[in-house]
């Protein structure tokens, strides 16, 4: 067989394993962008091992792709940089309360990529490919250098957390209490009520103008969240990204923030604040405003 028919014959081969591992990058990076290129960047270090050593194509192949996403979640928390999702999508009902709003079918997706941007990656990467693609677990710890112990635990850390979105459908009532219970301790700067509804391992992420900001552990988070600025005007309670969160106006009525709450186990878990106004422009003008404005819960 010619040098050329191998390549092709493995190249055919890669190629019916792309779709899959497509999918395995952008649920692990939550960036179509970041996905294409691990899997490009797979295909390249394909292109130069000697594939008669490959036992198992697939197997090889979602390894690389496992290594390569968690090399990049890894740099984006060094550099204190998370991508996020591109599109923010913010759902108002007029017509129900809060708790009772039915979230858009089409929100369930970003809300899932919402909740695995919260979590460390090795937690991400773990859940996503165990949880997502029924890849064992001894295989997953050759990535991140664990045993299948180690990563079994892990895995299960990740998926506690992402419970709180397995049927996002309805924000639940008790989701709301504590989210209204965490805006009052703000609001009142009671520090102590707010390490109670906070998880002690809660992640802060904040997008502003010149880059995101993460801040990590309930005592750092309540210690910022005692400083909520006063220049809030108006506030309404919507679904962000498929969770439970609030949209903010100044006293002129431009757009201050979008805020989301991950809830798991009755604490919160992740938050996720939007301040940048280019974005907030964007997220506004695709969104009915309602006709009302909260002026508290």
């Amino acid at each position: 067989m010619t040098d050329t028919s191998r390549t092709d014959l493995l190249a055919e081969a890669f190629e019916a394993q792309r779709d899959r591992l497509s999918a395995v990058a952008y649920r692990v990076l939550g960036s179509h962008a970041d996905a294409e290129d691990a899997v490009q960047e797979a295909w390249m270090r394909l292109a130069r091992q000697d594939a008669t050593t490959i036992e198992n194509l697939a197997g090889w192949l979602t390894t690389v792709v496992g290594r390569i996403s968690l090399d990049v979640l890894r740099s984006r928390r060094e550099a204190s940089y998370g991508d996020g999702l591109s599109e923010l999508v913010i759902t108002v009902d007029d017509s129900a309360e809060p708790e009772e709003t039915v979230a858009l079918a089409d929100s369930v997706g970003l809300a899932l990529l919402v909740v695995l941007d919260s979590l460390e990656p090795s937690e991400r990467l773990a859940f996503v490919l165990h949880d997502l693609f029924a890849v064992p677990f001894a295989e997953i710890g050759q990535i991140l250098g664990k045993s299948a112990d180690a990563t079994k635990m892990i895995a299960s850390r990740a998926r506690r957390k992402v419970q709180a979105t397995e049927r996002p459908t309805i924000v639940r009532r008790e989701q709301r209490q504590v989210i209204n219970a965490f805006r009052a301790a703000a609001m009142g700067g009671d520090f102590e009520a707010l390490l109670r509804v906070l998880d002690p391992d809660v992640k802060l992420t904040v997008d502003t103008p010149n880059g995101v900001v993460v801040t990590l552990g309930a005592t750092a988070v309540a210690t910022g969240a005692k400083m909520v600025s006063g220049s809030v005007a108006r506030h309404q309670a919507v679904l962000v990204n498929g969770l439970p969160g609030y949209i903010s106006w100044r006293e002129d009525g431009t757009p201050l923030s979008v805020i989301s709450f991950t809830v798991a186990d009755g604490r919160i878990a992740a938050i996720a604040i939007v301040a940048d106004p280019a974005k907030l422009a964007s997220a506004q003008s695709r969104m009915r405003l309602p006709a009302r404005y909260s002026e508290g819960d």
